[in-house]
């Protein structure tokens, strides 16, 4: 019996339910605020690991520029969660919160516990909300 292709939110849950993971409830955690920043946004594995993307309307763009993927979580390292946004140099960030000056546009969050999550919640939240909000419509 030919087993049914999980859906991408399936996949990513499965995902977190197997992940061993010092951090694992924090990454459920955020996955649910990623998910509840917009409507606009969904989830799917890609690269490996959880990641959310913009699934509203967007001016048409060549797909190597990853203009709809917005968060990635790197998940390799056992202390921390990072949160890489693959084009988050264009979010005017005055918080802090994204780290990092790299040439091809990426910038990263890090979580290091529960405490840290909470922090930095509401920033992430206003990080998600400009980037979608510079989207060329």
């Amino acid at each position: 019996m030919i087993k049914p292709k999980l859906s991408d939110k399936e996949q990513v849950t499965e995902y977190i339910d197997t992940l061993e993971h010092p951090l694992k409830d924090v990454v459920s955690l955020l996955r649910d605020t990623i998910l509840g920043t917009s409507p606009e946004i969904a989830e799917q594995i890609k690269w490996n690991a959880p990641a959310f993307y913009y699934t509203g309307a967007m001016a048409p763009f060549d797909p190597k520029e990853y203009k709809r993927d917005m968060i990635v979580m790197h998940l390799r390292k056992k202390d921390l969660i990072l949160l890489v946004f693959p084009t988050g140099a264009k979010i005017k960030d005055t918080s802090g919160l994204l780290e990092g000056d790299y040439a091809d546009g990426r910038r990263m969050v890090t979580i290091k516990s529960a405490e840290d999550f909470e922090m930095k919640k509401v920033n992430l939240q206003v990080a998600i909300k400009q980037w979608i909000d510079l989207i060329e419509q």
